[in-house]
């Protein structure tokens, strides 16, 4: 291990329970923020929670042995991507993620069918062996050949250097991963990478080692774009971060129609369930109160609880740590 904090360990303090709580109000009392779909820019997929390995903190506990989000199928699929143009929605991008999307067998058809409507496609992955099966490789060249420059692959290395990466993934995964990306890169696929930013270094010195790797292995990423390169903040729901309020746009000079929420929106199948259900976004996958409804157009006027004609009260703790404070997106 390098001479870099391992977060994975690291201590934090606990998050006071009456934070959360109300929908309209802080735990002050002050006016909770709410964020409103302006476009649905990115319609997410969550392929299903099974993964081929499993990481010291993966904010969805995906694993083998996890099937809480059962695979999405591609009937589910398409009923979504019909909904997109009898609503006139525009959505640009359909974005798969996991687990690992490439254990889910409608995978390559769910692509296929998004890129055939003519939405791009991106597909986080963590690029080992599901990926690496002879015959999803032969689909996934077949699908980049025919709609070259639409498929964009983000592909997960926690850090630059194979130890604080197996920290996360566990042991024996960079050579794997770093294969994957390799012949991503090697067959003209558009990719990118996704880190943390966990590990006590600026911006700056974590894009410069990326940089560094990314010259010596010769991928085609710019480390500079934010992109290509993402680096996302570290998610404890347990530990402790300030509510957001209405004054806090102002306060932080930010705006709700910067938050992942105002462009986007994620589909999952839970176990055992006859319907998709639509949340607000990708960071709260099992959290039944901020379910929008069983389709688009049930979302877009969702008014109970968390929601305001379809309008998120950003009521939970990813909501400030990762979107408002940590200013990600995992659209990127």
């Amino acid at each position: 291990m390098n001479e870099i904090s391992n977060p994975l360990v690291a201590e934090f303090e606990p998050i006071d329970p009456r934070k959360f709580k109300n929908p309209d109000l802080t735990v002050l009392g002050e006016m909770r923020a709410s964020v409103s779909l302006n476009a649905l820019d990115t319609l997410w997929i969550n392929t299903g929670t099974l993964c081929n390995i499993t990481c010291a903190n993966c904010y969805i506990e995906s694993s083998p042995s996890n099937d809480r989000l059962e695979y999405f199928k591609l009937a589910d699929a398409v009923s979504l991507f019909d909904e997109i143009t009898t609503l006139n929605l525009g959505t640009r991008e359909i974005a798969f993620t996991g687990g690992e999307p490439f254990m889910n067998p409608d995978m390559l058809a769910m692509t296929e069918a998004a890129l055939s409507r003519g939405h791009d496609v991106l597909v986080l992955t963590n690029a080992m062996q599901p990926m690496q099966r002879p015959k999803v490789k032969a689909g996934l060249v077949e699908l980049n050949d025919r709609f070259r420059g639409r498929i964009t692959l983000r592909v997960s290395l926690d850090h630059y250097t194979q130890d604080l990466h197996e920290a996360e993934r566990g042991p024996k995964t960079w050579q794997k991963a770093v294969a994957g990306m390799d012949w991503l890169n090697a067959h003209g696929f558009q990719i990118a990478i996704a880190g943390r930013t966990c590990w006590g270094e600026t911006d700056d010195i974590s894009r410069t080692g990326y940089r560094d790797l990314i010259a010596v292995r010769g991928w085609r990423i710019d480390p500079e774009n934010r992109g290509q390169l993402v680096l996302f903040p570290e998610m404890n729901a347990k530990a402790d971060v300030p509510e957001i309020t209405t004054a806090c746009w102002d306060i932080l000079k930010k705006r709700p129609d910067d938050q992942m929420c105002a462009t986007s929106r994620m589909a999952v199948k839970r176990k055992g369930a006859d319907r998709p259900a639509i949340l607000p976004c990708t960071l709260l996958p099992y959290d039944g109160d901020f379910e929008m409804g069983p389709d688009l157009a049930s979302s877009l006027t969702a008014n109970d609880g968390n929601f305001s004609g379809g309008a998120v009260k950003l009521n939970h703790p990813h909501c400030s740590k990762f979107c408002v404070l940590g200013g990600a997106s995992c659209s990127g």
